[in-house]
């Protein structure tokens, strides 16, 4: 496989310095993407990136994934218009660890081959450097006015944000271009991957390299990932899609991917699976067909959600969706875990009621009508139950006053009632 040819079908390539593919197509070639430690998880922001990792191992080559533990003491301007937090050194080591082990689903860190996958933290070459040290060592390559040209800077100080832009902030180029330096003489990484809002500090590396030793290396971004309509990726109402399920279920994130548009599902699935170039293409045929079957996303959502989480996350994920939108049974809803279970009902009308009158026995009537108002007169339940129009835990209620007790709880905590075809409720019992 050709790592350039690979990206370039996919839409994957924003910039190349000139020369890149030729280096590729000669050596094995060990590039580097950094990642920042902000959180101790990844979110689908970062997998563009990190499939330009995956690739890149795939195509023959040795991928160096980058922990910014010093950088992400002081945050990137790139992007941003407000300086970040700091983390301490002991939340960065756990972030670390974790982040690992995410990357870990994508990328071989463990065999012997020679192109195997490195985790690097740049906190590890820093901590020790000494301000004097690197304004002699660093700090002399590279002029105040080729730092001040770059856009990232440009917008902080052109009054775009409010704070304009601290001097901790604007030597992040430098030490991003030192990382570079170091893992080219280290390493001999000789390529950086990035996002496209970090061309400005790459080439800063590249720069430091040039006039430090005289070395050759090389960079190639990928655009940022926009949804169709100009929003941002990966964000929804509740914040970001993460990658580790305490953040966001398996459930809801196979609805993000079930959900995206035709338009974004089709540039999707070049981006974030590894699926051939002529089986997607065949997808998209499909799709085209018959749009509303919504072959493309159902793809989507399961090639992605298998690759982050499991098989057993997918199937769990796709059996949920059917309880609230297909003709699942009541074992299926047994099955669902607590998270799960509040996830697919998130947003549904919800009831609180004592858990003791459960524990005691309660016909139904009462307290679908007078506990928790699901139904607005017990007549008019009794006119649905008659007609089969109500269930419980996706069974139909045989009687308006049957009795309901404990035994009946999802989890020991959760009544689901349904009302017609699409009409759900949801009792908790505290």
């Amino acid at each position: 496989m050709n790592f350039v040819d690979e990206l370039r079908w996919r839409g994957m390539i924003h910039t190349m310095m000139p020369g890149t593919e030729e280096l590729l197509k000669k050596e094995m070639v060990t590039a580097y993407l950094g990642i920042d430690p902000t959180a101790d998880s990844l979110h689908i922001g970062h997998l563009c990136g990190v499939m330009m990792l995956r690739h890149f191992q795939r195509c023959g080559h040795k991928p160096l994934a980058l922990v910014g533990g010093a950088t992400g003491m002081i945050g990137d301007p790139s992007g941003k218009s407000q300086e970040r937090n700091l983390l301490d050194e002991e939340t960065l080591r756990h972030n670390q660890e974790c982040i690992k082990k995410q990357l870990g689903k994508f990328l071989d860190f463990e065999s012997d081959a020679p192109n195997r996958a490195e985790l690097v933290n740049n906190y590890d070459w820093m901590k020790d450097f000494s301000f004097l040290d690197f304004a002699r060592t660093v700090g002399k390559h590279i002029t105040v006015n080729y730092m001040m040209a770059k856009e990232s800077v440009q917008k902080r100080l052109n009054g775009e944000a409010r704070d304009g832009l601290s001097f901790t902030e604007f030597t992040y180029q430098l030490l991003q271009g030192y990382d570079f330096l170091h893992l080219y003489e280290t390493k001999n990484c000789k390529l950086q991957l990035g996002g496209s809002d970090q061309w400005g500090n790459i080439t800063t590396g590249a720069e430091l390299i040039r006039r430090t030793n005289g070395g050759e290396v090389f960079a190639l971004t990928c655009p940022l990932i926009t949804k169709a309509d100009g929003g941002k990726f990966g964000k929804t109402e509740s914040g970001n899609i993460w990658l580790d399920s305490r953040y966001t279920s398996p459930y809801k994130f196979y609805q993000f991917w079930l959900n995206v548009s035709d338009e974004d599902a089709k540039r999707y699935i070049k981006i974030f699976t590894s699926l051939s170039k002529e089986e997607i293409e065949g997808l998209i045929a499909e799709h085209d067909q018959a749009p509303e079957a919504r072959v493309l996303q159902k793809r989507l959502a399961k090639e992605v959600t298998i690759m982050v989480h499991s098989e057993a996350d997918y199937n769990a994920a796709v059996e949920a969706s059917g309880i609230l939108f297909g003709k699942a049974t009541s074992d299926a809803l047994k099955r669902l875990d607590e998270d799960t279970l509040l996830s697919v009902f998130e947003g549904v009308p919800q009831f609180e009621v004592s858990k003791t009158d459960i524990e005691a026995g309660i016909k139904a009537v009462d307290l679908f009508t007078e506990k928790a108002a699901i139904f607005p007169s017990k007549g008019e339940m009794r006119k649905l139950v008659q007609g089969g129009g109500v269930s419980l835990n996706k069974e139909k209620l045989a009687a308006f006053d049957q009795e309901i007790t404990a035994a009946d709880l999802l989890d020991e905590k959760y009544l689901l009632v349904q009302r017609g075809k699409k009409n759900y409720y949801l009792v908790i019992a505290k």
